[in-house]
């Protein structure tokens, strides 16, 4: 037994050597295991890869970014009452006045000093509203208003003309009414306009715009009218390449020929109800392509966002896929921003410079006030 137990009894330096092996080679399998990536977020990700993005392009959503609350407190300020806000009550609006939950409203007014002003009232509560230097600003955008009204309301019934059975509720267009420049009252100027537009009231409350009278000068898309002035421009704008079986043998010049057939969006977004085409066909493909380009061209900066087209889903006879339709598009839309929040431009409404070739007065305007707003002190001439 003694020998027994003398054979059996541990190596104190074999044991030392085995957990000094059983460390390393935990470390040596920790390092080299596989570590899973995480997928990128679509809220995060970047609809443009790194080396593929447009500068200009991405400069402007970074432009939006910053002047986000001034904008979005202008217009929500300009619809109160003496157009005055509680501090209290706006600390509780982040969303309607466009700054980050939990943080405090008072910083984001002191960052424009010559738009927004604060006092204190009678019973002792801080409420802000517009300085008079602003005051002087909302006068001239009013005055730009009713200078375009004629337009504005053209680039309604353009709307009108392209939609589904040619009605719109009132609702979708006020709520993107910047987008076209269209004034905030102008739910209540189209009844000046009986001639053009009908408005009727549905069970539910809803209030839609319809058209009256199709104007066949203004049925004419953009691409239709830079067709008519450079052919071989236009016929760029976009591609739909047929698939052809190898038998064929077709050579480049032939090959060319019978994409060519396929390249122009052939179907007018005013010739045509989309809403009747077959969903999944060429011809409907091209149409939404169509529709899509003339729906920028009649925006002010020639451009949208995922918001404002989903705005218009129905109307327009857009799918759940126009994002990946449009990427297939790269000649005339540029998508900036993120998967779940991009927007589409319209590539050639902009110089190699990334400013807008036509400037609408509006997007003028707008461009002077979003530099007086970043302004910390009147400049006296």
């Amino acid at each position: 037994m003694a020998f027994f137990r003398t054979l059996v009894k541990p190596n104190p330096t074999i044991c030392l050597m085995i957990r000094e092996y059983s460390k390393t080679s935990f470390l040596i399998t920790k390092t080299h295991s596989k570590k899973r990536k995480k997928k990128d977020s679509a809220r995060t990700k970047h609809v443009q890869h790194e080396s593929e993005r447009i500068p200009y392009f991405e400069n402007i959503l970074h432009r939006d970014n910053h002047f986000r609350f001034f904008l979005k407190t202008k217009d929500y300020l300009s619809k109160q009452p003496q157009q005055v806000l509680c501090l209290d009550d706006a600390g509780k609006l982040y969303r309607e006045l466009g700054f980050p939950r939990g943080r405090k409203v008072l910083k984001f007014i002191q960052r424009h000093p010559l738009v927004f002003q604060t006092y204190r009232h009678s019973n002792d509560k801080i409420w802000f509203g517009f300085t008079d230097f602003m005051e002087a600003f909302l006068e001239e955008e009013k005055m730009i208003m009713d200078e375009m009204e004629k337009e504005r309301i053209d680039v309604v019934r353009k709307l009108l003309m392209m939609s589904a059975n040619k009605r719109i509720p009132l609702s979708k267009i006020y709520h993107c009414r910047h987008l076209f420049g269209i004034p905030q009252d102008f739910r209540d100027r189209v009844r000046n306009f009986p001639e053009y537009f009908n408005t009727v009231v549905e069970e539910d409350g809803k209030r839609v715009l319809e058209l009256v009278n199709w104007d066949q000068k203004l049925a004419v898309s953009a691409l239709e009218r830079e067709f008519m002035v450079d052919e071989d421009r236009a016929k760029k704008a976009f591609q739909f390449k047929v698939k052809h079986g190898k038998m064929l043998n077709l050579g480049e010049e032939d090959e060319k020929k019978l994409n060519l057939l396929n390249t122009l969006p052939l179907v007018s977004p005013y010739c045509c109800d989309g809403s009747r085409l077959d969903l999944w066909t060429l011809e409907a493909e091209k149409y939404r392509v169509g529709v899509v380009h003339e729906f920028l061209s009649l925006t002010l900066e020639k451009r949208a966002s995922i918001h404002h087209i989903v705005e218009f889903k129905e109307e327009l006879s857009l799918t759940k896929h126009t994002y990946a339709m449009l990427l297939k598009q790269p000649r005339s839309f540029y998508l900036a921003g993120t998967e779940m929040n991009w927007v589409v431009f319209l590539k050639d409404a902009y110089g190699e410079d990334g400013v807008l070739i036509y400037k609408d007065p509006q997007v003028r305007f707008n461009e002077k006030l979003c530099e007086f707003a970043d302004k910390q002190v009147v400049e006296i001439e």
